[in-house]
C-alpha cells in the first residue's frame, strides 16, 4: 500500500515496477521486493508461474541495480508468463532506469521551487 501511494512507477510490456524509499530503519541498507499477480493475469497456475519468473528476474537485476533502502513491488501483467526471459530482464532494467530518472527529475524540480 505504501509503495503504491508513493506514485513512483514504470510500466513495461512484461511487468509494472513500483518503488518507494523506506523510512529510516535499522536495516536501511537492503533492497526489499514484493510480487503480485491479479486474476487478470490468468488462472492460479499462470499467476504462480508469472510470480516465479518475476522472482528470478528480480534476483538477477536488483542486487546490483536496486537502490539500498528502497522497497520495490513487481506486478505481473498478462504477458509476463509467456514473455521470453531475456525480454523480462530488459523490461525490469528499463523500468528501474525510468523510476530512477523520475526521482532525479523530482529532486531537481523540488530544488528549483526552493530557490527564489
Amino acid at each position: 500500500m505504501r509503495v503504491a501511494a508513493s506514485r513512483r512507477k514504470a510500466v513495461a510490456a512484461g511487468l509494472i515496477l513500483q518503488a518507494a524509499t523506506r523510512p529510516t530503519t535499522a536495516d536501511g541498507s537492503s533492497v526489499r521486493v514484493g510480487f503480485t499477480a491479479s486474476r487478470k493475469v490468468g488462472n492460479s497456475v499462470t499467476r504462480n508461474r508469472a510470480k516465479r519468473r518475476l522472482r528470478a528476474v528480480a534476483a538477477q537485476i536488483l542486487p546490483g541495480a536496486g537502490r539500498a533502502g528502497t522497497d520495490y513491488v513487481l506486478i505481473a501483467r498478462a504477458a509476463t508468463a509467456k514473455r521470453p526471459f531475456a525480454a523480462l530482464v530488459d523490461d525490469l532494467a528499463t523500468a528501474l532506469g525510468r523510476v530512477e530518472r523520475g526521482d532525479a527529475r523530482r529532486r531537481l524540480a523540488a530544488g528549483a521551487k526552493g530557490v527564489s
